[in-house]
């Protein structure tokens, strides 16, 4: 996985370089549009063998939300700027330093809070063995996870039976048939969807 590591750290440069201006434009935009908190959200995720790690992204919510671990399309604590960044994951943009550090990598599970890491059972834990990704097949096959939960009946019980097991057989699969061509094509589906 030598590969993976060095495209890491040589691609998250390249991207936190020639990105500098957009993520300068939405932190101004974020300072502007909503002044009452920080431009970074900042949450502590769980990552590879089980480390705790900070996770960065723009900030896309009210400050005192008070809301679950999940999001749901149309939520009031979901700001109307923040609502366009996350239609175009423009939130996860500082995630590349996060990549860059190696807290995380370009591919992989998505890094989930302890709470939920507490809900794996002894197989699905294997997947603590990867290095969190900004996107990755389950990523990719729920890209539209929030408005999936706004369509359920109860949303939190809806993620926890169906979307939070098929995740965790995702990233099990992606585990057990890794190849460092089936990351890149991962990465040119994100770009493209």
């Amino acid at each position: 996985m030598w590969a993976k590591w060095l495209f890491d750290r040589i691609v998250s440069l390249v991207g936190l370089i020639i990105l500098s201006p957009v993520l300068l434009v939405v932190a101004i935009l974020i300072r502007v549009k909503m002044p009452d908190g920080p431009v970074l959200f900042k949450q502590e995720r769980v990552g590879k063998g089980g480390k705790p790690f900070t996770i960065y992204k723009f900030r896309s919510m009210s400050v005192a939300h008070g809301g679950a671990t999940i999001s749901v399309a149309g939520e009031s604590r979901i700001t109307p700027l923040g609502a366009k960044l996350r239609r175009y994951k423009l939130d996860e943009l500082p995630q590349l330093w996060n990549v860059f550090i190696g807290d995380m990598s370009f591919v992989g599970p998505r890094p989930d809070v302890q709470e939920w890491i507490d809900k794996l059972n002894e197989a699905e834990r294997e997947v603590l063995s990867l290095r969190p990704g900004i996107t990755g097949p389950a990523s990719l096959k729920y890209n539209h996870e929030e408005e999936l939960l706004q369509q359920a009946e109860n949303p939190l019980a809806y993620y926890e039976e169906v979307i939070f097991p098929d995740k965790n057989r995702i990233n099990l699969e992606y585990l057990h048939n890794w190849s460092f061509w089936r990351d890149i094509q991962y990465i040119f589906q994100t770009i493209f969807k």
